[in-house]
């Protein structure tokens, strides 16, 4: 089974993922949009059991704006590091993060909002996968 390790920006927090993650893409929303301070956030969402911090876990911060989306960063150095999504029983590592992993993203979620197009051919989502808990409404590429 594969491993990756991912860290916030000054290293004070580390993180472990083991296996492969149930969805990888590229969130659109407004919530990731103003989090990322980006037009799009690359996410890799794992099982909860296969994602452990291995270092610093006293300085990891939690803020959540809704009951959906626990964002965790290093309380030091502000650096971003999960998502953990209690009602998917997913952990969103942020892909970039992520030392070795590729990321091979399949979907958009959330394009109903996006800041810039994306023509890859991959589906877009209005806002999520109905196995996520969304409407399963496609969006045109």
């Amino acid at each position: 089974m594969a491993n990756y390790r991912a860290g916030c920006f000054c290293g004070a927090v580390e993180v472990e993922v083991t296996g492969k993650p149930v969805f990888a893409g590229y969130c659109h929303c407004v919530d990731c949009q103003a989090w990322s301070a980006a037009p799009i956030n690359a996410f890799s969402l794992w099982k909860s059991d296969g994602v452990r911090v291995t270092k610093g876990e006293a300085e990891l911060g939690t803020f959540n704006k809704t009951e959906h989306s626990y964002r965790k960063f290093c309380r030091r150095c502000g650096g971003h590091v999960m998502t953990e999504h209690p009602r998917m029983r997913l952990i969103d590592v942020y892909a970039n993060l992520l030392k070795g992993y590729e990321h091979q993203p399949t979907l958009h979620a959330n394009y109903a909002s996006k800041m810039v197009s994306v023509r890859d051919g991959l589906p877009k989502y209005a806002d999520l996968p109905a196995e996520l808990g969304g409407s399963g409404a496609m969006l045109p590429d």
